[in-house]
């Protein structure tokens, strides 16, 4: 370690005043000079704690940047909403909203949630995606100018007091668990995932999974974790679903449909069939005697 120390000190003492500025903000003084400067990780452990905690979150606000492209790619590519709810995205982008606005207003590290922003917006994109596919454009509207108005209220304190917004945050957890339910739902009476994608589903699995760890080290709130914890239990069953489902995409409804086909042609056939008999008939040689 000693030579590894000596090795390395040399560049963490001579780092950058911008990347020392942000080492120092992210870590704390103590745990800079700890952990870069002395390089000494075995005398606080609570510093490395801390240090993987702030990786986590600054590896979960980067992927959260892209986690749903994938969902908005399938269903632009597919023109088609089938085996997403719109519902699951209402509740969820509603618990986002409250969540973001709880943690702004209370000053917690961006490290912490950042992400709730970038999947949020993405979430808007998404269900109003679902919502013009379904054939109700105009909902997309309404849409988006209910969560910016809802928002521009949540972020007010003269609007939503402290103690409001403490009762909010308790709801937004129990809205976090509610978002899961409706797909979970419409996982299994299409009996397969639709357009669901595998990459958003297991991202959230693992991102849930960091950000409990994550808020245990540095957000000392109750609603905040057992919102990530009740998160976590849902997702697990999303993503058991998704393994469960993965050689059955077409779902239940798919083939119900294909099964009927041949039964509406039967029936369709039917009347054609008498139709013919009944022309050849009327085509036939009269037998009424003429003159």
């Amino acid at each position: 370690m000693d030579a590894l120390r000596s090795a390395l000190q040399p560049i963490t003492q001579n780092l950058p005043k911008p990347i020392q500025e942000t080492g120092v903000t992210l870590l704390g003084k103590y745990c800079y000079k700890t952990l870069i400067l002395d390089i000494d990780p075995a005398k606080s452990p609570e510093c490395v704690k801390l240090a993987v905690s702030k990786g986590l979150g600054i590896g979960i606000i980067g992927a959260s940047s892209i986690v749903k492209i994938p969902q908005l790619l399938k269903l632009i590519n597919s023109q088609s909403a089938e085996g997403i709810s719109f519902l699951s995205y209402l509740l969820e982008t509603s618990s986002y909203l409250i969540s973001l606005a709880y943690n702004v207003r209370r000053g917690f590290p961006f490290s912490t949630y950042g992400e709730t922003a970038l999947i949020m917006v993405q979430n808007v994109a998404i269900a109003a995606l679902v919502l013009h596919y379904t054939g109700k454009s105009a909902g997309a509207a309404v849409w988006v100018a209910g969560l910016a108005a809802a928002g521009y209220a949540l972020f007010d304190s003269s609007i939503v007091d402290p103690k409001t917004m403490a009762v909010l945050q308790a709801g937004a957890g129990v809205l976090g668990i509610a978002s899961k339910a409706p797909q979970i739902v419409a996982n299994y009476e299409l009996g397969g995932t639709g357009q669901l994608s595998a990459f958003a589903v297991f991202n959230y699995l693992l991102g849930s999974l960091s950000r409990i760890f994550t808020t245990l080290q540095e957000v000392n709130d109750p609603l905040v974790l057992y919102g990530f914890v009740s998160g976590f239990v849902l997702n697990c069953v999303l993503a058991f679903q998704m393994v469960y489902y993965w050689n059955s995409p077409s779902g239940k409804k798919t083939a119900n449909k294909k099964t009927e086909k041949p039964i509406a042609a039967a029936q369709t056939g039917a009347p054609t069939a008498t139709s013919t008999a009944t022309s050849s008939k009327t085509k036939g040689p009269s037998t009424r005697r003429r003159g």
